[in-house]
């Protein structure tokens, strides 16, 4: 499916507002990013996957204090479209209540729903160590 300029805002507006709506305390309104059915991929923070909006509305709350204060997400880049949606990536900043500071890429499925985008799929991906020149950092 090609994809027009709209529909090329739409999706990075989607994706930033993610973090308006977690910041803010607005989890019954995960519904307007994510499919009722998404696989939130927290493999490697050790949480393994979350299925579905109740789920992950749990998984937020249970994690209480340790959430970041602030998500701050850059760098969206949408890549070709697939049979099963678009896949895009992004970097994330979470800001924690101390002022430090990590790091995460977000690998999105993007589907076209009844109401507009939604993100079917993501996984969330630390970064955890710098670049070396001439070698690819582990994630």
């Amino acid at each position: 499916m090609a994809l027009t300029l709209e529909d090329r805002l739409a999706i990075t507006e989607l994706i930033a507002l993610h973090g308006h709506l977690v910041d803010e305390g607005e989890l019954d309104r995960l519904d307007e990013v994510f499919t009722p059915d998404v696989e939130y991929d927290l493999t490697d923070f050790a949480q393994g996957t979350v299925t579905g909006l109740p789920e992950l509305v749990g998984a937020s709350l249970a994690l209480g204090d340790g959430n970041p204060v602030a998500h701050h997400v850059t760098n969206v880049v949408i890549e070709d479209s697939t049979e099963g949606g678009v896949r895009t990536r992004s970097k994330g900043l979470g800001i924690r209540t101390d002022g430090s500071c990590g790091s995460v890429t977000y690998e999105d499925t993007v589907v076209r729903t009844g109401t507009g985008w939604r993100i079917s799929h993501r996984r969330v991906s630390a970064r955890r160590t710098p670049l070396t020149p001439g070698t690819t950092a582990p994630r």
